[in-house]
């Protein structure tokens, strides 16, 4: 008994047979980031976003405006380790540019104890919980009212 099988559709290039391409494998076109069509998450959610998926520990957002005009915000975080901090540093550059936050300069990196990142109107710093502990970035920059009005 003779099988039938079934030929594709060929078509012939210079004397050379060539398959047709399928039409069921083409991709569904999407909309281009920054169109209408899609919204643009905000820094302080890509970053909050990026340092929960890496889990890293004791997160403080400092909206430090008033006090300097380098940022307008200052987030820091901790990690357990060394390659811990540059994992979770490495997911906040990779989630920025996602989302379209070019960072002006990553430092510390090679290092690992404490990763500082600036995306211009955010500055993250990453570090051990010990080193975190000896700069005590939380008092120098976390300026409430009373504490400037008591300053000054």
């Amino acid at each position: 008994m003779a099988v039938k099988r079934k030929i594709s559709n060929r078509k012939t290039v210079d004397g050379k047979k060539a398959v047709a391409k399928s039409k069921t494998s083409a991709k569904p076109k999407t909309a281009a980031p920054g169109k209408a069509g899609s919204a643009k998450p905000s820094l302080k959610t890509v970053v909050i976003d990026a340092l929960d998926d890496m889990k890293a520990l004791e997160v403080k957002f400092l909206d430090v405006r008033e006090l300097t005009d380098i940022a307008d915000f200052m987030v820091i975080a901790s990690g357990t380790s060394d390659r811990h901090v540059r994992s979770v540093a490495q997911r906040v550059v990779e989630k920025a540019k996602e989302a379209g936050f070019r960072p002006h300069g990553v430092e510390g990196q090679q290092d690992g104890d404490w990763v500082l990142i600036d995306l211009n109107e955010m500055i993250v710093h990453v570090m051990l919980p010990r080193v975190r502990e000896f700069y005590g970035l939380e008092k120098l920059w976390d300026m409430t009212v009373a504490r400037r009005a008591a300053r000054a």
